[in-house]
């Protein structure tokens, strides 16, 4: 394609990812990246470091201002309200209108809401930007009672980081263990049980209403049971952002539909990161992934198609998370069909492996195992075939399995 000119739509990772490897594979043109945000930041810290206010703003910026001045690209702050997906028009909330040649939506998702009774409360607390980090840390004050809807990655996260700084913890799920599709059993299991022995109450229940009186709120579950708390946040997920896509006439099915490359049903329109969805060359839908690896790896591939390049296979997804003093990491597919392999070291870390029924290995997921993870990796992308008594004995070195 080339394009002379690029508007990216949202300053995520994926949005600034797609606009770096433009220039970083010589893309000469005029390049723009329109966001709300002065400038693109970070994620996954605002659960973790940002919270607890051991890094700042500077600190999570993907790049600072100086760098997309020496790269040329433009940064306009705003938010886009319309798009004309046959000509590369966007209107801009404040009326402003631009033009390129090709447009990249990169407009993320927002937090879900749930759908009970009292889930609209202004009061209530997600996480999903900056502001509400910075809204969310100057409600953690010491001795506040914290609800958290939601025990995944975000509100596991928050629950460590709330106790961290004084809070009484209450974190609450449907599920018993949460997050084995993405761990397994084994992992997930004794992850979701660090919570209770760090001191946090964790409560199996499905929250069925949220009522307010004065400052505070009480989540009911369907139990019976009911929570007050001087704050709740709401940690279920993401819904993807389609609106702007959906009124362009853009092919959306919870996500924009885009092929392996990043094309919209539209010529000059490219999506990418967590509003994407890719439609495989059988024609079934993948599955949205909304990991910080996915949205970084989006903006390279898309960024390769814009100019007709082809980029490198990003290899099986990985994931990771931090809690309790703990590092977890996941790669490939833990939810595939075959049997699990656990290896426990004798430091405490620990690894699990999933392997498809050939032998070849489908995931892997650890805590404070990363060196495992990545030779785990290596093996996943290679296809080798390694034996199961092999990767259950911590003395085996893995990266020699890896080779």
């Amino acid at each position: 394609m080339n394009p002379a000119s690029v508007l990216v739509i949202g300053g995520g990772l994926a949005g600034y990812n797609t606009a770096r490897e433009l220039r970083a594979r010589g893309y000469a043109g005029a390049l723009s990246i329109v966001d709300p945000a002065p400038l693109p930041y970070d994620r996954p810290p605002l659960s973790k470091e940002y919270l607890l206010g051991r890094r700042g703003v500077a600190d999570i910026e993907l790049s600072p201002a100086a760098w997309f001045s020496e790269q040329g690209i433009t940064l306009v702050t705003g938010s886009v309200v319309a798009l004309d997906a046959a000509t590369g028009t966007v209107v801009l909330e404040n009326g402003q209108t631009l033009n390129a040649d090709a447009v990249v939506l990169a407009t993320g998702g927002s937090a879900r809401r749930l759908p009970i009774p009292g889930a609209r409360d202004p009061a209530l607390f997600e996480l999903r930007t900056m502001a509400d980090a910075d809204r969310l840390r100057v409600a953690l004050a010491p001795g506040i009672r914290l609800a958290i809807i939601g025990a995944g990655l975000i509100g596991a996260e928050v629950a460590s980081a709330a106790l961290e700084l004084g809070a009484t913890v209450v974190l609450i799920d449907p599920i018993d263990p949460p997050l084995v599709p993405a761990l397994g059993p084994e992992l997930a299991t004794r992850l979701h049980l660090m919570h209770a022995d760090r001191g946090i109450e964790v409560l199996t229940g499905l929250p069925v209403e949220i009522t307010a009186e004065g400052p505070v709120r009480t989540v009911h579950l369907e139990s019976g049971r009911s929570i007050e708390a001087d704050a709740v946040l709401v940690g279920v997920g993401i819904v993807p952002n389609t609106a702007l896509a959906e009124t362009a006439g853009l092919e959306t099915d919870n996500g924009i539909i885009i092929d392996p490359h990043g094309r919209t049903s539209a010529p000059r329109v490219f999506a990418v990161g967590d509003v994407a969805r890719i439609r495989a060359a059988d024609g079934h839908l993948e599955r949205r992934a909304e990991h910080w690896e996915n949205a970084r790896n989006a903006g390279a591939v898309t960024a390769a198609a814009l100019l007709g390049q082809n980029p490198a296979s990003p290899g099986a997804p990985w994931f990771w998370s931090d809690r309790h003093g703990v590092h977890v990491e996941g790669v490939g597919d833990m939810a595939a069909p075959g049997t699990s392999v656990v290896r426990s070291n004798p430091d405490g870390s620990q690894v699990v492996f999933r392997l498809a029924a050939d032998g070849t290995m489908a995931g892997a997921a650890s805590i404070d195992g990363g060196l495992a993870i990545r030779a785990a990796r290596r093996i996943i992308d290679r296809r080798i075939v390694v034996a199961a008594d092999l990767l259950a004995d911590p003395a085996v070195d893995l990266r020699k399995l890896a080779r």
